[in-house]
């Protein structure tokens, strides 16, 4: 499975890594609801579990996937500071996105 950040999103989420209550555990990036043809996506903290896979990304920063979701394969994790700030979580081979 893929996963792709863009360089604020790596800021972002290494911020979320050094916090107290992230000790121990690694982002992972989910399915929050789907419709139809396109999922909406959420990030939190967690450890693998049995059905994850931990994606490594060229940004240095490790992602739990569920395996058996299809639609986390190949999402782009990106972080915006203008208009909304906030994380943007799009899957470009699948379609829809999430503003967390």
């Amino acid at each position: 499975m893929k996963v792709k950040l863009n360089r604020n999103a790596a800021k972002e989420l290494k911020k979320m890594l050094e916090t107290d209550e992230a000790e121990g555990k690694m982002i992972r990036v989910y399915v929050s609801h789907v419709h139809g043809d396109h999922a909406h996506y959420g990030i939190d903290l967690d450890t693998p579990g049995e059905h994850d896979e931990v994606v490594k990304t060229d940004k240095d920063i490790d992602i739990i996937l569920d395996s058996r979701e299809d639609f986390l394969d190949g999402v782009w994790i990106q972080y915006f500071y203008v208009d909304e700030p906030g994380f943007v979580i799009t899957n470009p081979s699948k379609g829809g996105h999430h503003h967390h």
